[in-house]
């Protein structure tokens, strides 16, 4: 059985879109079930340093996590 998805509507901004988005299902709008990956081959990624403190538990899960899936 499909679901009706409501039509998204158009935004003046940005702003006005994130706005909407966090207030919003998107499952409401987009059948992700049909969605399809996609590669964009030409984006340069690009660094930036950032500063984060976190709860030493949380730092180290995630660097078990992280050496977790880089292998022996």
């Amino acid at each position: 059985m499909s679901k009706h998805l409501k039509t998204i509507p158009k935004f003046a901004s940005e702003v006005e879109e994130r706005q909407f988005w966090e207030t919003h299902d998107s499952t409401d709008f987009l059948d992700w079930g049909n969605a399809q990956s996609v590669v964009l081959v030409n984006l340069k990624p690009t660094t930036k340093t950032i500063s984060l403190r976190l709860p030493q538990h949380l730092l180290d899960s995630i660097k078990a996590a992280a050496n977790a899936q880089s292998g022996p």
